[in-house]
């Protein structure tokens, strides 16, 4: 089924830094920032068994369980195992995303794709989560920047585990959508081009932003909309460079992108717009795109993600990015 009719809207909240990612967050502030979400509106919560290991799940569900549980949807992933006994946080190998969480919980977190550990992960999440069915599952990291050149064996034993028992889910009506949710093209294009199983929708983080689209751009976006395929975007900030932070793809942004964001940042102030506007627009503005859904640790930050997607951004302000080479000539934009 195609999601799109599934999701309250375009905007939704991606809750990674609810799981402790890059700093401590009190428990109020964090409960307070999912309330805000609700209040501006927002119905579509996606979250994670990897953020601060189980962290981010037990947080949304604290807040959710006070609202009618048929007036939202939610997302987890599956893909990785929370155990009961504990590990040292900073030390663990997260691929590229080193040293993300090593302010979450010290709970062991193992990979693991088969269809048992699905079934777990699935039953584990539901308890933290405090409620009785999931929405949409997404197969998580199963990518190269995780696993590296081993990449391609974690991703058939998803297809032969994960996937398979997700398909037979979505059957059964457990839950209504799956797909995968990664911060690479590869693995979805790989999914693309397989007889079965099919996904409803990916969920892509940080390659189809302003900064970093033009690969997704070439294969991934035609096929899936060509195949009905919806793209959820993950980390349409960038991790943050985009919205005032320091981080780009999970950790300090170089030169080279802090002069590049500078340098949009200019544009939008001369033609008298926001850069999330921009940022937040330009990651929708692609037909095959459903939905974006930023994080934030902030109650205030939703009222600006909010904002900016409804903000007037005027023509001229992208063709100016797109003389300048800053976004890709064939990159669809928004219409006024």
């Amino acid at each position: 089924m195609s999601i799109a009719s599934l999701l309250p809207g375009a905007l939704g909240f991606g809750t990674a830094p609810l799981g402790n990612m890059f700093r401590a967050i009190p428990d109020e502030e964090a409960a307070a920032t999912v309330e805000a979400a609700w209040n501006q509106g927002i119905r579509y919560f996606d979250t994670a068994p990897f953020y601060g290991a189980g962290l981010s799940e037990i947080r949304l569900g604290d807040v959710l369980a006070g609202h009618p549980r048929d007036e939202y949807v939610l997302s987890t992933k599956v893909g990785r195992v929370i155990l009961d006994e504990t590990e040292d946080p900073t030390a663990r190998d997260l691929g590229e995303k080193g040293g993300l969480f090593e302010h979450g919980r010290p709970n062991k977190m193992v990979n693991d794709y088969t269809a048992d550990a699905t079934l777990r992960s699935i039953e584990d999440s539901l308890t933290r989560l405090k409620t009785d069915r999931l929405d949409i599952v997404w197969v998580h990291d199963v990518a190269q920047d995780f696993y590296g050149d081993e990449w391609l064996a974690a991703y058939e034993t998803a297809r032969t585990g994960a996937f398979r028992t997700l398909t037979r889910l979505r059957e059964e009506g457990v839950i209504k959508a799956w797909g995968l949710g990664v911060n690479r093209v590869e693995p979805l294009e790989l999914t693309l081009d397989l007889d079965e199983p099919k996904p409803d929708a990916f969920l892509l983080a940080g390659r189809y932003t302003l900064l970093d689209h033009r690969r997704a751009l070439q294969r991934l976006l035609p096929a899936a909309e060509s195949q009905n395929v919806d793209i959820v975007v993950g980390g349409p900030y960038s991790s943050g460079i985009l919205a005032g932070g320091r981080h780009f793809e999970y950790q300090k942004a170089p030169a080279e992108i802090v002069a590049k964001v500078q340098r949009i940042k200019e544009l939008a102030h001369e033609h008298g717009i926001g850069i999330k506007a921009a940022a937040l627009q330009f990651a929708l503005a692609h037909p095959a795109v459903v939905a974006a859904i930023p994080g934030a640790t902030k109650p205030s930050r939703i009222a600006e993600d909010t904002a900016a997607l409804t903000a007037s951004v005027p023509a001229a302000f992208w063709t100016a990015l797109r003389q300048e080479g800053l976004i890709a000539a064939d990159a669809p934009v928004p219409t006024v």
